[in-house]
């Protein structure tokens, strides 16, 4: 009783293997590769709600479709800026946002909004450097879409 038992637990552990493998198999012959930019220009909100929803759209973008198979981009200009300015002091922002660049998202900052706003990028927000800042943040989404890029604004 004792081998049946172990066969049984070997028979599902290989049906468990291959259901996951088959379900990524699925999503990837499904979604295939995906180039994405996420536009983001509004307000949080109270406890910075609309940007943890839109961080949390994302994740579920790449869940579904496989990090490997995604390229994504943010692009915050005007109140999105917002986002990466609170996460300097919201550690859930400052989680989700290092995760989500973890596997490869990359945040774009709107030059225009910066300096119409006064905005240090280096002190006033959350890991932001020189290669993240874009001249405008309305012209690289067009940029962007005219390189093939799906745009969502979540």
């Amino acid at each position: 009783m004792k081998l049946f038992a172990k066969f049984v637990a070997v028979i599902a552990s290989v049906a468990l293997f291959a259901g996951a493998f088959t379900s990524t198999s699925a999503a990837n012959e499904r979604y295939g590769k995906q180039k994405v930019v996420y536009h983001i220009n509004y307000n949080g909100g109270e406890d910075d709600k609309a940007y943890r929803g839109a961080l949390r759209n994302i994740q579920n973008h790449i869940n579904a479709v496989g990090k490997d198979n995604m390229e994504i981009k943010v692009v915050l200009h005007g109140n999105g800026v917002g986002l990466l300015k609170d996460a300097k002091t919201n550690q859930k922002l400052q989680m989700d946002v290092t995760s989500l660049k973890t596997q490869n998202v990359s945040f774009n900052v709107c030059n225009n909004t910066l300096k119409g706003r006064k905005i240090d990028y280096q002190n006033d927000l959350f890991e932001v450097f020189e290669d993240d800042i874009v001249p405008s943040g309305v012209a690289e989404l067009s940029r962007l879409q005219m390189m093939g890029y799906t745009y969502i604004k979540p």
